[in-house]
């Protein structure tokens, strides 16, 4: 099933039957990836008084589960700048539109002292076009990138990051990122920060373009997402793809998300 979407004056024809999910499932499991020193989400009928949410358990015609998680470090989630702001911004009102063209890089961090570190000269080299492509209008900046770090273990889909000091985009590479006009950035990491940074959150606020926390400055990003803990497979090629990016209609800060590639 293909369809022709009509971007910028460019027609882009997409299979819509084969659809590429970067998402990484949310289970009660301990194959569940975890940040942020939680434990792993749960997942378990109702009870009430002597009848359990179960079907197996012989009392309920139907399963009816309660689940406690986190977004943020329970699984691939999309978060907007309400997530580092005193005052509340929910992701269900600052993102509007859910299909955008999208680029899919493959970064080695960078060893800096005990950080690995995507620096902003490995984020640069993907936006270098010839004169010639400008010239013809060949090149238009994609709405999303979805940087994929390298070594792409498939432990990632259930790693422990807690207290491991995971790989952090740099800030001058979030500004840069900002500054080439994308919109939706997705990784494959807990966070686009250090671990451990003293709450200053250089990366995000760089690329939601966020000067005070607590009085929002007029020109911050508010229609700009960030998405982490997601999982490329190694058989995704880098290149040009559609993003369709699906989230909860949760009003918070942020939403459990799924991720939708279509090769162009």
């Amino acid at each position: 099933m293909t369809t022709t979407i009509n971007h910028n004056n460019q027609n882009i024809q997409i299979d819509l039957s084969k659809p590429i999910d970067i998402s990484i499932p949310l289970s009660n499991t301990d194959e569940n990836p975890i940040a942020w020193y939680l434990e792993k989400p749960e997942i378990k009928p109702v009870v009430v008084g002597d009848w359990i949410g179960k079907v197996s358990e012989g009392k309920s015609s139907t399963n009816f589960n309660n689940i406690f998680f986190n977004p943020h470090g329970h699984g691939t989630h999309t978060e907007c700048l309400g997530h580092i702001t005193r005052e509340f911004y929910s992701i269900n009102q600052c993102l509007k539109q859910f299909f955008f063209t999208a680029e899919l890089v493959s970064v080695q961090p960078e060893i800096q002292g005990e950080d690995l570190v995507i620096t902003k000269s490995q984020i640069q080299k993907f936006f270098v076009i010839s004169t010639e492509e400008k010239s013809h209008h060949k090149f238009t900046a994609p709405e999303a990138l979805i940087i994929r770090t390298l070594p792409n273990l498939d432990s990632k889909r259930h790693k422990k990051y807690s207290n491991t000091n995971p790989p952090y985009l740099a800030e001058d590479a979030a500004i840069f990122i900002r500054e080439s006009g994308i919109k939706h950035l997705l990784i494959d990491l807990p966070s686009v920060d250090k671990e451990h940074d003293e709450g200053k959150l250089l990366s995000h606020k760089a690329f939601w373009n966020v000067k005070n926390v607590e009085n929002l400055n007029a020109d911050a990003r508010l229609d700009c997402t960030i998405t982490e803990l997601i999982f490329v497979p190694n058989a995704i090629k880098d290149g040009s793809y559609i993003l369709n990016l699906q989230i909860a209609s949760f009003e918070n800060d942020a939403s459990p998300s799924k991720p939708i590639l279509y090769k162009i």
